[in-house]
């Protein structure tokens, strides 16, 4: 979710080879006989191999990252990725846990939902607030990989 008025395009190159780590790992064709956990790639990028059964909307919050781009793929089933700015978020739900990169929100008042169908990814930089995992019709088993890409 980039925006040419705050400038990400020049901040970021998605042509740097850590970009084309985690773009040529999607391009495997053996993704859906991975199994779950942690793959370590090249230059601090690694992989998240995850099955879950996706969450009700109102079950799951809204999270960021400071270290670590997300570059999420489905590889089966479908379902929706909530996203806004980071500076639309409402008050921290969890606080920030640095060893797993990771801080959860409450609901912010304006955000958008994109759906992702098996073979779709959605590249998302420390500026973007998601909420993944949610149902799309009825709560479904994924399987995800999320490639995490250092800043």
């Amino acid at each position: 979710m980039f925006s040419m008025k705050n400038g990400l395009e020049a901040k970021y190159d998605f042509r740097e080879r850590k970009f084309q780590i985690a773009f040529d790992f999607l391009k495997r064709k053996d993704l859906a006989e991975l199994p779950v956990g942690w793959i370590e790639l090249e230059d601090g990028v690694r992989a998240s191999v995850q099955r879950y059964t996706s969450f009700k909307w109102d079950e799951n919050r809204f999270e960021t990252h400071e270290k670590y781009f997300d570059v999420q793929y489905v590889i089966e089933g479908m379902e929706y990725c909530g996203v806004c700015k980071r500076e639309e978020l409402g008050d921290v739900a969890v606080p920030y846990d640095e060893e797993n990169d990771i801080e959860f929100y409450d609901e912010p008042s304006h955000y958008g939902k994109v759906f992702l169908n098996a073979g779709d990814f959605i590249v998302l930089a420390p500026e973007d607030a998601h909420k993944p995992r949610c149902a799309v019709d009825a709560q479904i088993p994924i399987k995800k990989i999320v490639v995490k890409v250092p800043v």
